[in-house]
């Protein structure tokens, strides 16, 4: 069994990668965004 005055930081490793985790998927929704938009532009010149 886990000691129990390792459970905070068991915790904050835990929030922290889901914190991360949730960064990193709204920085590659936002640049597929950005990337659907420059390739919507590109076809309207045209």
């Amino acid at each position: 069994m886990i000691d129990p005055q390792y459970y905070g930081l068991i915790e904050l490793v835990i929030v922290g990668a889901i914190a991360l985790g949730i960064g990193f998927w709204q920085l590659r929704s936002v640049n597929r965004d950005i990337a659907r938009s420059r390739d919507e532009a590109e076809t309207k010149k045209d």
